[in-house]
């Protein structure tokens, strides 16, 4: 989807001395994102749609949730996946009692629609990430995000996911205003060839290996006329699989992480983030910054001043920060892994967030 962004009208200078529950929702810390174990396929699903044997040792996910309030959404939905050493694959479950549709043409703008999407960004980097929207008439919109659109990115519509097969199963009928229907079905693959153009990324994942990843289900209100659905509102709904705290799907820091594991089903755990905190306060940092920049015309090399809710003194004392007028760069050292090796993690005024060791 494009920008779709909860408004914010005020800067951090407006808010000194607020707890941290009352700071911008993006300068608040986040809770770590939801983990999904994704398992090896014993053989690829037939793509049409329809929930196949292939899938029976797939765990379904937590239930989608509002993203960005504790607003239960008005219907559920659900999703799993499988991989191999050729794609990823995906199936998403949406319960909805009037199915419809109106886009039939690819690379069209699909959310104007009823809709499910993926967003990934295998590297986690925050910059060039892939996103699918499919409506219920199978109609696919596939592009390449340079950047989030916060930070001037740019959709590339013309990148397309090659070897992509989708499939749409309707539990009722589509596009008859005169019955109820109990929801629709879809099944994706997602091959590894174009996902590999997000990010410097092994393929197939080795073992233990994360992405980041998120779903949406962007919803309508919809009325009847003339026998037929019209849309009846302006403003959708959206629900997603790992909240994002705001209203906007382009904000790759709050999605999810999917782990790719070739243990039988029930044999690993999803093992989180052990930099998680590290992250998110840079990410912390980078937003407080455009709060800050907004309000002074300039960035600021002073921890202090940006306000960040009661930081913990160590993490906030480890920052590195450097500011000019027109830029900062935010470090933040992290002692050695399981594996040995010491680790840098930077971000800047573009927003993303790279890693040196």
């Amino acid at each position: 989807m494009f920008v779709r962004t909860l408004a914010l009208g005020f800067g951090l200078s407006a808010l000194a001395g607020l707890p941290g529950a009352e700071l911008p929702p993006e300068v608040r810390a986040a809770p770590h994102p939801k983990g999904y174990v994704c398992h090896r396929a014993e053989k690829p699903p037939a793509i049409d749609g329809k929930p196949d044997p292939a899938w029976d040792d797939a765990a379904w996910s937590d239930d989608f949730v509002d993203i960005s309030t504790d607003v239960k959404p008005r219907h559920r939905t659900r999703m799993k996946m499988l991989h191999d050493d050729y794609a990823l694959y995906i199936f998403a479950e949406i319960d909805e009692p009037h199915v419809w549709g109106t886009l039939k043409d690819h690379d069209t703008v699909v959310f104007h629609d009823n809709d499910f999407e993926v967003f990934v960004d295998p590297d986690g980097d925050n910059h060039v990430y892939g996103e699918l929207e499919v409506n219920a008439l199978n109609t696919t919109w596939d592009l390449l995000l340079t950047k989030p659109y916060r930070d001037g990115g740019v959709a590339v519509t013309s990148w397309e996911i090659k070897g992509l097969k989708t499939a749409v199963h309707v539990n009722g009928t589509l596009n008859d205003a005169t019955d109820e229907d109990r929801g629709w079905t879809l099944e994706m693959c997602l091959p590894y060839a174009s996902i590999r153009e997000l990010g410097k990324i092994a393929v197939p994942p080795p073992d233990g290996t994360q992405w980041r990843i998120n779903f949406s289900r962007v919803q309508w209100k919809h009325a009847v006329k003339g026998g037929k659905y019209v849309k009846d509102s302006k403003v959708e709904d959206n629900g997603v699989w790992s909240p994002q705290g705001v209203i906007d799907m382009h904000r790759p820091e709050r999605w999810g992480y999917l782990q790719f594991s070739t243990a039988k089903p029930g044999k690993a755990a999803f093992e989180k983030d052990a930099d998680w905190t590290s992250k998110d306060l840079l990410h912390r940092v980078y937003h407080a910054q455009r709060h800050y920049a907004k309000d002074h015309k300039r960035y600021t090399a002073d921890m202090d001043k940006l306000n960040l809710g009661g930081v913990a003194v160590p993490l906030s004392g480890a920052v590195q920060l450097e500011a000019t007028k027109n830029g900062f760069e935010a470090s933040l050292d992290r002692p050695a892994d399981s594996g040995g090796k010491p680790r840098r993690y930077t971000i800047g005024v573009d927003g993303r967030l790279k890693r040196s060791e």
